[in-house]
Formats: structure tokens, sequence, C-alpha cells
């Protein structure tokens, strides 16, 4: 047993309730899981090796593979993990507002703050689509952020009072949601990303406000569509 695995073992056991066994279980995983994502975020997912890995974590590949069944594996517990922070982050911006407005424009800078971050940049936006393919990365995406696209969504149509069914307010999040995530990896992948934010904010904030005129003059959704 390594120096680092003796002290996490020791450390694990001051936590009550559970068997010494389980508790340096998941101070293992929970290594592993740290170690990787600083990995994975400064190298990327193709360069990055299980030996850096265990390395970094100070553990055997054996225990590696006793908690995940492989990179790809491990790299799915960070991204979940990473993900999670930044819906989390989202989540928080968005409450206490009244106004929905100022929900969809907090909900808005959340996003691209979170973006910006470097794990969330690399891991989530960068690699996640080509590890984890097309359709288990939007599954994902959608369980984690699609439900605040929505709330927004259904805030600012109600401010209008537009009658929209739960389909059409459905319709709504879906094109604001993809447009969400192509900002997402444009502000990522730019080599100015805090300048290609601004411009996202700026051009989003502007379809808002748009949204919020027709709103102010009563204007109809029927009447938008048949005009």
């Amino acid at each position: 047993m390594t120096k680092s695995a003796r002290a996490r073992l020791a450390q694990a056991a001051h936590v009550p309730g559970t068997s010494r066994r389980a508790q340096y279980s998941a101070s293992t995983r929970r290594t592993l899981v740290e170690v990787a994502e600083r990995l994975f975020t400064e190298q990327g997912y193709a360069a990055t090796s299980l030996d850096a890995i265990v390395a970094g974590a100070q553990v055997t590949k054996g225990a590696l593979y006793h908690h995940y069944s492989g990179k790809q594996a491990l790299f799915e517990a960070v991204f979940e993990k990473v993900e999670s922070a930044g819906a989390q982050q989202i989540q928080a911006a968005l409450q206490g507002h009244r106004d929905p407005w100022e929900k969809a424009n907090a909900g808005l800078r959340a996003f691209l703050e979170v973006v910006r971050q470097p794990s969330y940049s690399r891991i989530v936006v960068q690699d996640g689509p080509s590890v984890l393919g097309h359709e288990r990365y939007r599954e994902q995406e959608e369980r984690s952020t699609f439900a605040y696209v929505l709330d927004i969504v259904r805030a600012v149509l109600g401010a209008g009072a537009w009658e929209a069914d739960d389909a059409l307010e459905h319709t709504f999040a879906r094109i604001f949601f993809g447009a969400m995530s192509s900002a997402g990896t444009t502000v990522s992948t730019s080599e100015d990303a805090d300048t290609e934010a601004d411009r996202v904010e700026l051009a989003i904030g502007f379809i808002l406000s748009g949204l919020r005129s027709l709103s102010e003059q009563g204007t109809q959704l029927l009447d938008v569509a048949t005009s």
C-alpha cells in the first residue's frame, strides 16, 4: 500500500456510519476523479493516459479497474461531476428573480461563465460529444440543463400572458436550448472566449428584448405567426 493510500485509509477511518473498506473505496474513487479531471482539462481526453492518472492518484491500475472499466468510464464520471457543478451554478443564478426578464439574463450570464471555466470547456463542451457519442451527450446535456431553459421559457411566455400549451413551451425551449448549446461551443473554442461571450450575450439579449417588447405591446403569438 502506498503512503498516499495509507493516508486516505486513515482519513476515511474518521467517517462514522460506514465500514473502513467502504470509506477507503469512496476516497479512492474521489481521488481518481479529481486527478482525471485535472489531466483531462490540461491535456484533453486523447492525450491523457491511464498511467498518468494512476500515477497522479498514487494507486495501482488494478485499483482503477476495480472502480472503473477503463478510461472512458472514468471520463464519464468526471463529465457528470463537472456538468453537474455547472448546472448547479446556473440554478443558483436563477433563484430569487421574480422578474422573468432578469431571470433570463441572469441564466444567460451564468451559462456564459460556466462554459468559460477550463474544466467545463474542455471536458463537457469540447471532448464530451466525441467521447460519449452525440446521442448520449445530448441526453446527458438535456438531463442537466434543459429543465432550466424550460423554466426560463415558461417564465418569459407567462410574462406576456401568451397562451402557450406544454408542447409549444417545449418547442420554444428546444430552440433556445439549441442556440445556447451552439453558443457555448463557439465561446468555449474561441481564441478570445471573453469577447465571444460578450457577443453572445449581446445577440441573445437583443432577442430577449424583442420578446419583451412584444409582451409589453400585448402582441399575441398568433399575431406574430400570421403577420
